[in-house]
């Protein structure tokens, strides 16, 4: 299916505030609710929208630190690579993982109370995974731009 402009704007307008209610993009549409409620319905149903959630302050639940974490894993096939996905989707600490090109094998947004606690996550987690080869670790000091909303071109 084909997005047309009115779809984007309801995209652009949820992905800004998902709170935002079908009457309030209908008012700045210049539409009524039922199309608005209809073509949101249709995103959730296609897939565009996955979920709904709210985003947390992480310095307010205490959870000050961020770090990327490369992983180079030992072996290649794709059973090793199937059991490390796997169990980092089961690490609460990970909230990003991806597989990437380039001298490590996976990039991991790693986010935790602090120094201590990411060192317990590297040593008794990270490192208990099979067929870890290299980790290395940049640390966020300044976090100078954090959106969740994608660029979509209206």
């Amino acid at each position: 299916m084909m997005l047309d402009a009115t779809d984007l704007r309801i995209l652009q307008m949820l992905q800004e505030d998902a709170n935002v209610t079908t009457k309030e993009i209908a008012a700045q549409l210049h539409i009524t609710t039922t199309p608005v409620f209809e073509r949101m319905k249709r995103l959730q149903k296609e897939g565009y929208i996955h979920k709904y959630v709210a985003l947390l302050d992480r310095k307010k639940v205490g959870l000050t630190l961020v770090a990327y974490t490369n992983v180079s894993l030992k072996e290649h096939n794709s059973e090793f690579l199937t059991r490390f996905e796997e169990a980092v989707k089961s690490l609460p600490e990970v909230v990003e993982c991806y597989h990437i090109a380039g001298l490590f094998d996976y990039l991991l947004k790693v986010v935790v109370k602090d120094m201590d606690a990411y060192q317990h996550f590297v040593a008794k987690k990270l490192a208990a995974l099979e067929n870890i080869g290299k980790v290395q670790s940049s640390f966020v000091m300044t976090e100078i731009k954090h959106t969740t909303s994608l660029h979509l071109e209206l």
